[in-house]
C-alpha cells in the first residue's frame, strides 16, 4: 500500500515543515475565541474611527480591503488544515481496511466468498489516489 505524502511527513522526527507549522499554530489560534474577540474589537474600533475619516469611501474601503486581505489568509490557512486531515483520515481508513483484509484472508481458507470480498477490499484501499 502507498503512503500519501501526509504519512511521510508525519514520520519525519519533527513531523511537519515550517509552513505546516506555521499553519497548525495559526489553526489553533483562529479557532479561539481569543481570535473571534480581536477581530470585533477591530469592526467596533473601524465603526467608531467614522468621525476621523474625511471621506466615506475611503473609510468603506479600509475594511472591505483589510476584510478581504484577511479572509483570503484564512481560506489560504483552513483549506491547507482540511487537506491535510482528509489525508490523515483517509490513511487510517486505508491501515483499517488493510488489516481487515489480513484478518479475511486468515479466516478464509475454506470460504472461496470470503476471499473475494477481501480481494475487492484491497483493491478498494487507495481508490481515491486512482480517480
Amino acid at each position: 500500500m502507498e503512503r500519501s505524502e501526509a504519512a511521510d511527513s508525519r514520520e519525519k522526527k519533527d513531523g511537519l515543515d515550517p509552513f505546516e507549522r506555521f499553519v497548525e499554530v495559526s489553526t489553533k489560534a483562529i479557532s479561539r475565541a481569543p481570535f473571534f474577540a480581536v477581530v470585533v474589537a477591530v469592526v467596533v474600533i473601524w465603526a467608531a474611527s467614522f468621525p476621523l475619516w474625511k471621506s466615506t469611501t475611503k473609510w468603506e474601503l479600509a475594511i472591505h480591503t483589510f476584510g478581504g486581505v484577511l479572509s483570503l489568509l484564512l481560506l489560504v490557512l483552513l483549506e491547507n488544515a482540511g487537506r491535510r486531515n482528509s489525508e490523515a483520515q483517509q490513511e487510517k481508513l486505508n491501515v483499517i481496511a488493510e488489516a481487515l483484509a489480513a484478518l479475511m484472508d486468515s479466516r478464509a481458507a475454506d470460504d472461496p466468498d470470503l476471499r473475494e470480498a477481501a480481494d475487492n477490499l484491497r483493491e478498494a484501499v487507495g481508490l481515491e489516489e486512482r480517480h
